[in-house]
C-alpha cells in the first residue's frame, strides 16, 4: 500500500485517483502528524511525501519514520515544488528518502519509479523469505545432526551395558562350571538372560525406528480380547517386578480390531516407564474404558513427574529429560514409537503430569475402527 502525504487536498485527490487507476492501493494523510500515526498502525511499501507542510515538513517526518523499526523497509519519495535547490535534494536523501522529485510531476516518470520500488520491494521480500527459510533449514540440519550424534552416543552406551554384563556373567559361569557350583551357575544364567532380553528390546526399538523412517512398520490387525491382553501384561510385569503393584480399573468387555502385539508394546512401555520413573513407590494405576465411541487406556504413576516444557516434547524422537538422563537408562525412542503405533490405529496419545507428583500416559482410539461383531 502507498501512503500519500500532502497538506493540499486537491494534490492528494488527483494523485490518489491516478495511482488507483493503475491498480495501486492508496492511503492518504493531510499532515505530518497524521502520517506518523498511520505509519505506526499500518504497513506501507512506499510513502510519497510532500516537502513543504506546516508544523512538520517532509524532512522532519522522514527522519521520525526512519526511527520506526516497523517502517525500516518502507521507501520514501519526496515531492517538492519550491525546494528544488541541490541543498534541499541532498537533505531529502540524508533524511531517509530514496528519491526526490520536483514539481510539476511527470506522472509517467512517477509511475515508473513507483513500479520500480514495488518490484524492488517484492524482490527484497522474497529474498528475505528465502534467507529466513535457509536459516531455519540450517538450524534444523544442525539440530538433527546434534540429535543424531547424541543418539549414537546414547545407543552405544546403552547397547554396551548389557553386552558387558553378559560377558561378565559368561566368565562367572565358566568359573562356576569348573567348580561344579550348579546353583551359582543357574543364578548367573538367569541374570545373563535378563541382560540379553534388555539387549533384544533395545535392538527391537532400533529396528522399529528404522521401519518408521522408511515407512515399512507393518501391522497385523485382527480381532482380539482386550481385557485378556491387559491381564496377561499385568501378570508378566508382576513376575519381573513382584514388589510393584498394577491396579486395574475398568473393563472393555469387547473384542478389539487392531495389531495386538503393537498395542501390547505401547501398554508395556507405559507400565515400564511408570515403574522406571517412580523410584521409592510401589504402585501404578491402569484405567481402561469405552467412552464417546473411543477406547481409553491410561497408566498413572506417582513418581517424579515432568515440567510443562518437558511434557510438550516427551513424544519427540530421541527426547530424554535432561535431569533424568543420567539417572535412568534408555534410548528416548519408546514413547515416539508408541505414538506412531497409536497414530496408525487412528488414535491419539498424550500425557498429563505434575512435577514431583507423577504422570498419566494415555491413548484413545476410535472404537468404530477397532470393535465390531466377529
Amino acid at each position: 500500500m502507498i501512503l500519500l502525504v500532502d497538506d493540499t487536498p486537491e494534490n492528494l485527490i488527483s494523485l490518489k485517483n491516478v495511482l488507483e487507476k493503475h491498480g495501486f492501493e492508496v492511503d492518504t494523510a493531510n499532515s505530518g502528524e497524521e502520517a506518523l500515526k498511520k505509519v505506526l498502525k499500518n504497513s506501507y511499501v512506499l510513502i510519497i511525501l510532500d516537502v513543504q507542510m506546516p508544523e512538520m515538513d517532509g524532512f522532519e517526518v522522514a527522519e521520525v519514520i526512519s526511527g520506526y523499526s516497523k517502517a525500516k523497509e518502507t521507501a520514501i519519495i519526496f515531492l517538492s515544488a519550491a525546494n528544488t535547490e541541490f541543498r534541499f535534494i541532498a537533505k531529502g536523501y540524508s533524511s531517509g528518502g530514496l528519491d526526490y522529485i520536483t514539481k510539476p510531476v511527470d506522472i509517467n516518470i512517477l509511475l515508473l519509479k513507483i513500479k520500480t520500488f514495488y518490484r524492488i520491494y517484492e524482490q527484497n521480500r522474497k529474498l528475505s523469505e528465502i534467507q529466513t527459510a535457509l536459516l531455519e533449514e540450517i538450524e534444523f540440519r544442525k539440530e538433527a545432526e546434534q540429535k543424531k550424534d547424541e543418539f549414537i552416543s546414547i545407543a552405544s552406551h546403552e547397547l554396551k551395558t548389557p553386552l558387558t554384563s553378559v560377558k561378565g556373567y559368561i566368565q562367572l559361569l565358566e568359573r562356576g562350571l569348573n567348580k561344579g557350583d550348579i546353583e551359582t551357575v543357574k543364578s548367573h544364567l538367569s541374570k545373563a538372560q535378563i541382560q540379553l532380553e534388555k539387549l533384544n528390546g533395545l535392538i527391537a526399538d532400533l529396528l522399529d525406528i528404522s521401519k518408521i523412517e522408511s515407512g515399512k512398520l507393518k501391522f497385523n490387525k485382527q480381532y482380539f480380547d482386550f481385557d485378556q491382553l491387559l491381564d496377561g501384561i499385568i501378570e508378566v510385569i508382576h513376575q519381573s517386578n513382584p514388589d510393584f503393584n498394577i491396579v486395574k480399573n475398568g473393563m472393555v468387555s469387547a473384542k478389539i480390531f487392531g495389531d495386538e502385539m503393537r498395542i501390547e508394546q505401547v501398554i508395556v512401555n507405559f507400565i515400564t516407564n511408570a515403574i522406571k520413573y517412580s523410584p521409592g513407590t510401589s504402585q501404578a494405576t491402569m484405567t481402561v474404558r469405552l467412552q464417546n465411541n473411543e477406547l481409553y487406556l491410561g497408566v498413572k504413576d506417582y513418581g517424579i513427574g515432568m515440567q510443562p516444557d518437558q511434557v510438550k516434547r516427551v513424544f519427540e524422537k530421541f527426547y530424554r529429560v535432561e535431569e533424568t538422563s543420567h539417572r535412568f537408562q534408555g534410548l528416548g525412542i519408546g514413547l515416539y514409537i508408541s505414538s506412531e503405533i497409536i497414530k496408525r490405529h487412528g488414535g491419539q496419545i498424550n500425557v498429563q503430569s505434575v512435577y514431583g507428583e507423577g504422570s498419566e500416559f494415555y491413548f484413545t482410539i476410535p472404537i468404530e475402527q477397532l470393535s465390531a461383531e466377529v
